[in-house]
């Protein structure tokens, strides 16, 4: 099928994402009930995000005018997807990716989100039946002529392992950071929080560490991050924090908190659920240059950088780990 029917189902498939049909709420209800971090207010961020950034008609075509993709794939290839399980859908962007540059798909779900991944394919060959050929799920990915594979540093291992002499990209565990001034707003600081606490803080592009100048005001900052309080009433979450604040109170550690939240300074950019690590800085121009070239980092949030409360939406070529998708699947 040509490039613009492709998108043209795309687009159709963000319209139904948004749609409220029966089948898609149910699919939505069912991702929630088999993986207890997936709660509904983060299902629908996630699928909102998707459907507003990568869905739409125009975005897509002004994705495939930049990589100039031909109309028709020539000489289509076999992509092995690995995706990841850690937020909603975090894997829908690879495939999308492999779609519309004119491949065919063979997906290995994680067991922890393959509810969502699953009812979106299968509505898409509801509609073109052709596509039960050009995309398909396996737990084992053999005879692949490339492969995108997501895990931890550990899984990573295996990846290279495995699928090493084919194309390939293989992303590892990163984290993303945020760098304050103390001359931020409430506002900024409210956004902040979603780069913290969207997801449990599961994502690689939320926000595990602060960089803060000497002698922050930190009350501001707990009282804004408050407005996620509720999600101490989670009992994964709670789980989460009462081990860690008993940890620091067993080894006198000094801590601050709000409730939801434990900040510790600590010079790992990693942070346990339910914690976020500070650190102070003297000069924040040689803090963001060191950080930017730290192979762990996702994305830096800032006045500078990525802005506050944007790190959880990226746009359809803000690519995981710095490695172009679409360019990778284009010149296979």
């Amino acid at each position: 099928m040509n490039l613009e029917y492709r998108i043209d189902l795309m687009n159709k498939l963000g319209e139904y994402m948004q749609s409220g049909n029966r089948d898609w709420v149910a699919a939505l209800e069912k991702a929630g009930r088999e993986n207890g971090w997936f709660i509904p207010e983060f299902i629908e961020t996630s699928v909102k995000n998707i459907a507003a950034s990568f869905l739409k008609k125009k975005n897509l075509e002004n994705l495939v005018q930049a990589y100039q993709l031909s109309a028709i794939n020539q000489s289509p290839k076999t992509v092995g997807i690995v995706m990841a399980g850690n937020i909603p859908l975090v894997g829908f962007h690879d495939f999308l990716c492999v779609f519309i540059a004119g491949h065919k798909a063979i997906i290995k779900p994680s067991s922890k989100d393959q509810v969502l991944i699953k009812q979106l394919v299968g509505k898409l060959i509801e509609w073109e039946p052709a596509l039960a050929s050009q995309i398909d799920f396996s737990e084992m990915l053999k005879g692949c002529d490339a492969y995108i594979a997501t895990g931890s540093n550990n899984t990573s291992r295996y990846f290279e392992y495995y699928f090493g002499k084919y194309p390939h990209i293989i992303r590892r565990n990163r984290t993303s950071v945020a760098i304050l001034t103390g001359q931020e707003t409430e506002s900024e600081l409210g956004k902040l929080a979603d780069d913290v606490y969207l997801y449990f803080g599961l994502g690689c592009r939320n926000v595990t560490k602060i960089y803060v100048p000497q002698d922050y005001d930190f009350v501001p900052l707990l009282e804004v991050f408050k407005k996620y309080n509720y999600l101490a009433d989670h009992h994964k979450y709670k789980n989460n924090y009462d081990y860690n604040l008993a940890l620091h109170i067993l080894n006198k550690k000094f801590y601050m908190t709000n409730g939801s939240v434990l900040l510790i300074e600590e010079p790992a950019l990693f942070s346990p659920i339910s914690q976020l690590n500070y650190e102070f800085y003297t000069d924040k121009n040689l803090l963001a240059e060191q950080l930017l070239q730290n192979p762990d980092m996702q994305c830096l949030v800032s006045k500078d950088h990525v802005p506050f409360g944007g790190a959880q939406s990226p746009s359809l070529t803000d690519y995981a780990d710095g490695i172009d998708t679409m360019a990778f699947l284009r010149d296979l």
